[in-house]
């Protein structure tokens, strides 16, 4: 399957540059799954279509600020450096830039000397390993002298970067949201429980394997760079006990279909599962744990677009595409939304 598939045209007036006022007020696009039909609604509707026995499950990885602006001890070059995964206690793989500037055993001043890195090997995706030192807690330095890693697209700053963190978000290392979480408040999420809707969270770190692009030409041949997942064995019960009862699971995001989807033969035997998990679900795969799914609108010919793909049918999505930018949907990160199931 080509690429090329993916692509479609999208007016850059429609990539949302901040969020909407209210998060559970952008607009929801309703995928029916088996006929291809479209409802138009506003993301907070979105309780009239779960139902008592249904399980959502949410992505509670938490956004670090993992961007961070240093210099060359040796060179006085100016390096960004975008934090990805923790591989081991203080060493991290990174994304440089420019990346030419540093090589294997360079070392990088962040903040007057709070933050020291020093590359010690590379990666095979372009990335550098960095074994970090400092003094005090890493986090909190990190907290400090960090920024937001907004994606390229958005070309402007937060008034409140909280906007781009899920309200839900507990464990820290992700480099990037899991944007479909973005839509719920505490408020929607009582509702939904008062419902009778089961509401159960995985952890997926997003890194480089969710927002890398595809630069093969065909699909068959990108390879997904690893990101690290939790899933516990309450989960995997309750999955299995919401299929028994006729229930559907919902998943809220790719993080979450592809944690789920990666755990699958541990969910059926009722055990969790923490691993490192570089599945590439695209149009072909049979889904073996989700029955809907909570998403945004994402990029031409990215990973994202083809998981979805897989779920829905790629002429239903591409339709679906067409019909949101006809009418001014919001794209990316923090655009609109769709439910399809």
């Amino acid at each position: 399957m080509k690429v090329d598939e993916f692509d479609y045209d999208l007016p850059e007036s429609l990539i949302a540059q901040k969020p909407v006022k209210n998060r559970d007020e952008s607009r929801l696009m309703f995928l029916h799954k088996d006929t291809g039909q479209i409802e138009e609604l506003i993301f907070k509707d979105i309780i009239n279509y779960l139902n008592p026995d249904d399980l959502l499950i949410l992505n509670n990885s938490k956004v670090i600020p993992a961007r961070l602006y240093g210099e060359k001890i040796n060179g006085k070059v100016k390096i960004e450096v975008l934090l990805l995964t923790e591989i081991e206690d203080d060493k991290w793989e990174v994304l440089v830039r420019p990346g030419r500037r540093v090589k294997k055993g360079t070392e990088i001043n962040f903040s007057d000397g709070k933050l020291i890195a020093r590359a010690v090997d590379y990666t095979e995706f372009g990335g550098r390993i960095m074994e970090f030192s400092y003094k005090g807690d890493f986090y909190e330095i990190i907290n400090e002298i960090g920024n937001m890693p907004l994606p390229p697209y958005i070309k402007r700053k937060l008034k409140d970067p909280q906007r781009y963190q899920t309200v839900y978000a507990r464990e820290k290392g992700s480099a990037a949201a899991p944007t479909a979480g973005l839509h719920f408040t505490p408020d929607l999420l009582n509702k939904i429980r008062q419902k009778g809707v089961q509401i159960k969270y995985i952890t997926l770190h997003v890194g480089l394997g969710t927002f890398r692009p595809v630069k093969t030409e065909k699909i068959e041949e990108h390879r997904m760079h690893e990101e690290y997942y939790e899933i516990t064995d309450n989960v995997a019960t309750s999955i299995l006990k919401t299929k028994e009862k006729g229930g559907k699971i919902i998943a809220v995001g790719t993080t979450t279909t592809r944690t789920l989807e990666s755990a699958a033969n541990n969910i059926f035997n009722e055990k969790g599962k923490n691993d490192w998990t570089n599945i590439f679900i695209y149009p072909g795969y049979k889904f073996k744990i989700i029955d809907g799914l909570i998403t945004n609108f994402h990029l031409p010919k990215s990973t994202l677009l083809m998981l979805v793909s897989a779920f829905a049918g790629k002429e239903d999505v591409m339709n679906a595409y067409k019909k949101a930018i006809k009418e001014k949907y919001r794209f990316y990160s923090l655009g609109d939304a769709m439910l399809i199931k």
